[in-house]
């Protein structure tokens, strides 16, 4: 069975309109996502010992990921980040790193995670200095840069040693997708995928460039649903489907996903 982790970010989503609160979180997502797609998962990140916590610990267990390497550091509030709805649109305000941030991989983390077919980690992983002790021969690197085309030097850094790299472009004015690929001068082994919102998505691989355009539902929330394309592509990929199928796939199950509220559903009042 193909083995998927995700390492780093974890976040609570607190929906200040609606007074609920989600667990969250990039490389969180990924994990159940993929689990819930087929793949056996699981999650390794730190969590702080509060009631936020304890939500994403519970979902993740709900979900059957293996959180056996995960740690909850006494003290120290878990991650989160505050939404609004403002005129239909959200709104993003008040967020904390918190515990997810301090994150320190020893050897028996990096032993654990070499079992893996795959690791998905993120620009709010902070753990960028590690990524190359991560990986072992045959494993697959995947990456979501978000939204940080404007961070050049840190890209620079990163995307050499990544294998699969996901960045977000809906807000990339005046750079078109070829704009963007030919900055990146991607290798002909690795893959980019370029996320636009309502315009669909590209993936760039060697001298091909796929356009997935998204697959119309009547979404009810379209938060982690970005992630949800990420895990829909890497399980379908990795399991031998061509680029075009996974990018399908792809689509289809991150429309799947904005059907519910939250990244991942297991939602709380607060």
């Amino acid at each position: 069975m193909l083995r998927i982790i995700g390492v780093g970010d974890n976040t609570v989503d607190t929906y200040l309109h609606r007074r609920m609160r989600f667990p969250g979180g990039n490389a969180v997502n990924v994990a159940v996502h993929a689990r819930r797609l087929g793949a056996e998962s699981a999650y390794l990140g730190s969590f702080g010992d509060d009631a936020k916590g304890r939500l994403i610990l519970g979902a993740l267990r709900a979900e059957n990921v293996d959180i056996s390497r995960c740690r909850v550091v006494p003290g120290v509030p878990n991650a989160f980040a505050e939404v609004n709805l403002v005129e239909g649109e959200r709104v993003f305000g008040k967020h904390e790193s918190g515990a997810s941030a301090m994150l320190q991989l020893d050897k028996a983390d990096l032993a654990y995670i070499s079992n893996f077919d795959a690791i998905h980690t993120s620009f709010y992983s902070f753990l960028d200095n590690l990524l190359e002790r991560m990986r072992s021969k045959g494993q697959l690197l995947s990456y979501d840069f978000s939204d940080h085309l404007d961070e050049w030097g840190r890209i620079v850094s990163v995307f050499p040693q990544v294998d699969v790299a996901i960045f977000s472009i809906s807000g990339c004015l005046g750079q078109t997708v070829q704009d963007v690929v030919a900055r990146l001068d991607p290798r002909a082994d690795q893959i980019v995928i370029l996320t636009q919102g309502r315009m669909g998505s590209w993936a760039s691989a060697g001298r091909q460039l796929l356009h997935q355009p998204i697959i119309p539902v009547n979404t009810v929330d379209t938060m982690g649903a970005g992630d949800a394309f990420i895990a829909g592509f890497l399980v379908e990929y990795l399991n031998g489907a061509s680029l075009e199928r996974a990018m399908r796939r792809a689509a289809e199950y991150a429309a799947e996903n904005c059907l519910q509220m939250g990244a991942i559903g297991h939602g709380e009042a607060y």
